[in-house]
């Protein structure tokens, strides 16, 4: 792929992965987490952005050593072997899709309160169909639209951190300050340590879509001075704002009083008479839903551009060009899909939403045990880039957190499945893997079972497999 001439720039690259990440979970699905840990969701939340830090520049060092060389499933292909970078590649694709399919049901359920009239399915394909064409506009258009969807988000959040400051010191003539209010009610770990526990997956959860920045690092300008500085940029914009939206709100509500059912901005604002934040939110929140699902076609187009040119997806998918047109059009057609079967069985949403989760903890993991191999192998990245602190202990507690943040999803009501569904996931390209690497070995050697009728699989090239197979006996 010939890089473009003019790139995303740092401010670009962080401003879309603030788009993929601040989105329906984060208006939304945060009350859950509040419920259940408390004040103590201040703690969650610093923890969370700490682990977000380290896997961003475990990343980094990655990216900035092979700018070109594709996404965290290479590395993971080149570090773990060739199956682990099929698997973790494709779960998290299917995870994705899977999430933004339930935003999308989301969004329209959102907008059939301006639009009565328009069913839910329509509205949902037309609004997957739309961000799936922007995307084919190429990255220096959709940079400046994402940079735009995101700065409205930000700047909601911001007005609500300054309007809970307004109540809580009471800054406006008359007002009467708040002070601690709720927060002088409730015990810190009202949910005790299990509470801070259940609530890191979906606070993680709310953090998700950083990743984005690995993904499009071979479309930035200057990638090894861009993708740290957007990192940076990324991680304390993130965890700073996430951290006093936190602290903000506890003064105004009981935990206690929120799920899932509303944003904890509304329900706050509420609470205190200020009942038009509801009407104001629900633009917001599709702008903030509209913002994540464009940034998560741009990451699936990159991603599966990675997969067939790994030999790990059908070669009817490769695409040459600086837009990955087939890869976007692919996941665009996947996510209507995953949009219909969510409509058809209403129970499941539950299902594609907590298996997405799984699906993006799945791949932080990789991502740090992908990072520990690398180092051991490397030492720093080449022209000495070492960017991880702590370096081997900040890497491997990463990835032990990232186990135990799988092991703790029985802890939140309705996410137990999620971990099984993921499970059942791994196993399954586990097994795909298994079965396209047999028929490829034998196509290779000229051995081909004749009775294996042609399928999916017989699509897949060969020639990558085998020249990475020779590239490992070589290594070893």
């Amino acid at each position: 792929m010939q890089k473009t001439s003019k790139g995303l720039s740092a401010w670009q690259l962080a401003l879309m992965s603030l788009g993929s990440v601040i989105g329906g979970s984060f208006f939304l699905g945060l009350s859950v987490a509040m419920n259940a840990a408390g004040p103590s969701i201040i703690i969650s939340f610093i923890l969370s952005g700490i682990l977000v830090y380290f896997i961003l520049y475990a990343l980094s060092e990655m990216t900035v050593a092979n700018p070109e060389k594709g996404s965290f499933s290479t590395f993971a292909a080149k570090e773990l072997g060739q199956g682990m970078g099929f698997i973790v590649g494709w779960i998290y694709w299917t995870g994705i899709v899977l999430s933004m399919s339930s935003e999308a049901t989301a969004i329209s359920i959102l907008l059939r309160e301006w639009f009565p009239n328009v069913s839910i399915p329509i509205m949902g394909s037309l609004i997957i169909v739309g961000v799936t064409l922007l995307n084919l506009l190429g990255v220096e258009k959709l940079g400046k639209i994402e940079s735009f969807l995101s700065s409205v988000k930000i700047f909601m959040i911001i007005f609500f951190i300054l309007t809970a400051f307004v109540l809580i010191f009471g800054v406006l003539p008359r007002a009467n300050p708040i002070g601690l209010g709720e927060l002088a009610n409730e015990p810190f770990m009202a949910g005790g340590i299990s509470g801070i526990a259940g609530s890191m997956l979906l606070v993680i959860f709310a953090y998700a879509g950083f990743e984005v920045i690995g993904l499009a690092a071979s479309e930035a300008e200057n990638p090894r001075e861009t993708i740290p500085k957007a990192i940076r940029y990324t991680v304390f914009s993130l965890v700073g704002l996430y951290v006093v939206y936190a602290a903000v709100i506890l003064p105004l509500i009981p935990t206690s009083a929120l799920n899932e059912n509303v944003s904890p901005i509304v329900a706050s604002l509420d609470r205190w008479g200020i009942t038009w934040a509801g009407s104001v939110l629900n633009l917001v929140l599709i702008s903030a839903i509209l913002s994540a699902m464009m940034a998560a076609i741009f990451g699936l187009g990159r991603m599966i551009r990675s997969l067939t040119d790994e030999g790990y997806a059908p070669r009817w998918l490769k695409d040459t060009k600086d837009v990955p047109y087939r890869g976007i059009l692919f996941s665009g057609m996947a996510m209507l899909v995953g949009l219909s079967f969510g409509l058809l069985f209403p129970r499941v949403y539950l299902v594609l939403i907590s298996t997405g989760g799984f699906s993006l903890i799945f791949t932080y993991g990789i991502i740090m045990a992908t990072h520990i191999r690398f180092r051991q192998r490397n030492g720093c990245p080449p022209d000495g880039i070492c960017q991880m602190r702590g370096y081997p202990y900040t890497s491997w507690i990463t990835l032990i957190s990232m186990i135990v943040v799988l092991g703790c999803m029985p802890l939140i009501p309705g996410q137990g499945v999620g971990l099984f569904a993921g499970l059942a996931m791994v196993a399954m390209f586990s097994l795909i893997y298994l079965g396209l690497s047999f028929q490829l070995r034998a196509r290779a050697r000229g051995q081909a079972i004749a009775k294996i009728p042609p399928s999916f699989s017989t699509e897949f090239a060969a020639e990558p497999l085998e020249e990475n197979n020779t590239e490992e006996k070589r290594e070893d």
